[in-house]
């Protein structure tokens, strides 16, 4: 394996930055565990797993021959991370006491219903698309990645979301009043904000 765990660590702090940052899949689980608890989001929590093990898969495999043809192109790629996740970051923090619009197609009760939904969510959701096939190729070489490197990728782009969107389950499941307000959805709005942009810097210098 050519990665370093620095390399993971820092991949690894960017998807949970990115998972901090509200939308499609954060309400749906919201809805689907008020609805009907733990129980009810766990499915649409697979779903959105499956969408990120194929999204980080295309993009190593697809990218990797491009860095490989084209000189400069990994710094370029480095480059566009940065900016787009200083970008992300700046955009959360503006909005930051926003609501995020409820999706009914995400909601539907029973079990291949949710995991549908977290798929479709994941798999059409213009933030996944650009972290995955634009930001990702920033932050490793590919043209020295191993298959055991692209493992190692995959695997923390599947169990970040899968854990952040579990625990988020639990916490809505056993406080759902206090994590439905206002003033906590700006909070980790801002928290969200921040880490985004604090990645976005640290990718040209790592």
């Amino acid at each position: 394996m050519t990665l370093s765990p620095s390399d993971l660590a820092l991949y690894a702090a960017a998807v949970f930055a990115l998972f901090l940052t509200p939308g499609p899949v954060w309400m749906a689980l919201t809805a689907r565990t008020l609805a009907g608890g733990v129980r009810a989001a766990w499915p649409l929590a697979a779903g959105v797993v499956i969408g990120d093990a194929l999204w980080s898969l295309l993009a190593l495999l697809g990218l990797a021959w491009v860095i490989s043809s084209y000189a400069g192109a990994m710094t370029a790629l480095r480059l566009v991370a940065a900016v787009v996740f200083v970008w992300l970051g700046i955009v959360v923090i503006r909005n930051a006491g926003r609501a995020i619009g409820a999706d009914s197609r995400l909601t539907r009760p029973g079990v291949w219903a949710g995991f549908f939904a977290g798929l479709a969510a994941i798999l059409g959701n213009p933030k996944a698309i650009l972290f995955y096939m634009g930001v990702l190729p920033g932050f490793f070489d590919l043209s020295r990645v191993t298959a055991a490197d692209i493992a190692v990728i995959v695997f923390i782009s599947m169990i970040v979301p899968l854990l952040c969107n579990l625990a988020v389950a639990l916490l809505v499941d056993r406080a759902k009043r206090r994590l439905s307000s206002p003033a906590a959805l700006r909070r980790t709005n801002l928290v969200a904000g921040a880490l985004l942009i604090a990645v976005g810097l640290a990718i040209p210098v790592w």
